[in-house]
């Protein structure tokens, strides 16, 4: 039925985010190896409308939405890198006529050194960029960048972005073992990081397969280890953004939480802000529990009437 939007998806980080996807099917200006949509198929490294794009059809399925649905973040995302969209920042402008809440959009940071790239960016509430690695090495092994794009292009976009940028960003490092983890290139993030402004860094890892099937998640151990060196050397509000998909993986698991969460669950669904305030946990603790939770069939996270709710 929508052309342009996906969603909505339950999200730790963005609560009720609605998708808006401005590209064709894998369109990039990397292949990373990570990517759970698959290896990049159409690159580009020019803006673009690289889809037929209707305007006034996109808005037209926004609103649709929102006759239903109030999500806490409209997103700009999907299967290819949305700041490849020339008319990002004048679709996000349209949006917010029709939409009073918050939006975000999750890039790659490939662009970020075009001013038009970062102009666009200051219309949404919320920028996510990602950043994999500091050396050319580690930036080739991971994104497989097209041809003539370089770490230093990377960095020198971020750079101007973070140094103007008035909006929250959160910062995602993909941690692959082997590749990005090593003490020298985390030592090459710390000096890079130190003096940037970030609402959060966030270390992320393989949820599900990739684009080289060989690719294996980094444990919670290691990013919990690489979290400590990251705060240990200077570097303040650091998370983990990896779900825990078993007990074994969650330090000091509380056996008497889970009773606690599916006890109140026999009973009635609960929206996970009530769950929060019953249980004086915070959201980010408790979406650890609801996903183990989740994985063997305990409960189930859904979307209904605008909030997430938590049944069994």
């Amino acid at each position: 039925m929508y052309k342009y939007i996906f969603g909505p998806v339950p999200s730790r980080r963005l609560g009720v985010s609605l998708g808006v996807d401005l590209v064709m099917s894998k369109t990039c200006n990397l292949d990373c190896i990570y990517c759970e949509c698959g290896s990049t198929t159409k690159f580009y490294n020019t803006r673009d409308s690289y889809i037929d794009i209707d305007i006034d059809r996109l808005i037209g399925e926004v609103e649709d939405i929102l006759q239903n649905l109030t999500p806490d973040y409209i997103t700009f995302s999907g299967s290819g890198e949305p700041t490849l969209n020339k008319d990002l920042g004048i679709i996000i402008k349209k949006v917010r006529k029709i939409y009073s809440g918050k939006i975000a959009v999750i890039t790659n940071s490939s662009l970020l050194n075009n001013l038009g790239v970062r102009e666009a960016l200051e219309e949404a509430d919320l920028i996510i960029p990602s950043l994999d690695a500091i050396s050319e090495d580690g930036f080739k092994r991971i994104n497989r960048p097209i041809e003539g794009l370089s770490i230093k292009d990377i960095l020198d976009g971020m750079t101007k972005f973070l140094s103007t940028t008035k909006k929250e960003v959160y910062l995602e490092i993909f941690i692959v073992e082997g590749i990005n983890d090593g003490v020298e290139e985390l030592e090459k993030f710390v000096e890079y990081l130190k003096d940037k402004k970030i609402t959060v860094i966030q270390l992320n890892t393989l949820a599900r397969p990739g684009a080289i099937k060989e690719i294996k998640p980094a444990s919670m151990k290691r990013l919990s280890e690489i979290k400590d060196f990251f705060i240990n050397h200077g570097l303040d509000s650091v998370e983990i953004i990896k779900k825990y998909t078993s007990r074994e993986e969650f330090p000091k698991y509380s056996e008497k939480l889970e009773k606690l969460i599916l006890n109140m669950l026999a009973k009635r669904k609960y929206s996970i802000h009530e769950m929060v305030e019953l249980l004086q946990r915070n959201e980010v603790e408790l979406f650890k529990y609801l996903n183990i939770l989740q994985k063997e069939g305990k409960v189930k996270i859904v979307i209904e009437n605008d909030q997430i709710y938590i049944k069994s």
